[in-house]
């Protein structure tokens, strides 16, 4: 498996709903034409409104490069931009936990 976790800060509540309204035409086009994307959660955070947390889990390496090809995602990419003040990615291993069974 191959994971990851964005934190994105928006500018304003303007930026905030255009962000949405971006993740809301996306997410779909994600869960219905990305085999290898297991887990695709996107978090608002409690008392940070401007704040939102994507937690992503692909199949492995591949699935998440095919992800990042994808007509829908390089939109996303280049879209959100105006949205944002900052983000950070932290790539994650999994140790242990409950939810996923490792692919073959």
């Amino acid at each position: 498996m191959f994971g990851l976790v964005v934190r994105f800060e928006l500018k304003d509540e303007e930026s905030a709903a255009g962000f949405d309204a971006l993740v809301a035409e996306t997410a779909p086009k994600i869960q219905s034409e990305e085999p290898g994307t297991l887990i695709y959660i996107v978090h608002t955070v409690a008392d940070s409104p401007l704040s939102r947390v994507f937690y992503e889990v692909y199949r492995d390496r591949q699935a998440f490069e095919d992800h990042e090809s994808q007509p829908h995602v390089k939109r996303f990419l280049a879209e959100r931009e105006q949205y944002l003040d900052t983000y950070r990615v932290e790539f994650v291993e999994p140790t242990s936990g409950k939810g996923l069974i490792e692919s073959e």
